[in-house]
């Protein structure tokens, strides 16, 4: 067995990854095993969601014009997002 190794972010990367799948898709004795596309989803976040769904709505808040900006003291970060 031989492993090889690709980033799939690069330009090369992803041209070869196109190539090995035009080519050798379905042939018996090659697969690919991992790919770095396949390794989070989005169920897999690793931050908080309530986390999340608060600073997505404070950000529509201040786009929509219904709050300004949040400003941040940065000796209580917490404290300044409501999180103490």
């Amino acid at each position: 067995m031989t492993t090889i190794k690709i980033n799939e972010r690069t330009k090369t990367g992803k041209a070869f990854m196109a190539m090995f799948e035009a080519f050798f898709k379905g042939v018996d004795g090659i697969e690919i095993i991992e790919t770095d596309s396949k390794k989070i989803k989005k169920e897999e976040s690793p931050y908080n969601p309530e986390f999340v769904k608060m600073i997505l709505d404070r950000d529509a808040d201040i786009k929509s014009g219904k709050s300004k900006c949040i400003t941040i003291d940065p000796d209580d970060i917490w404290g300044s997002l409501g999180l103490k």
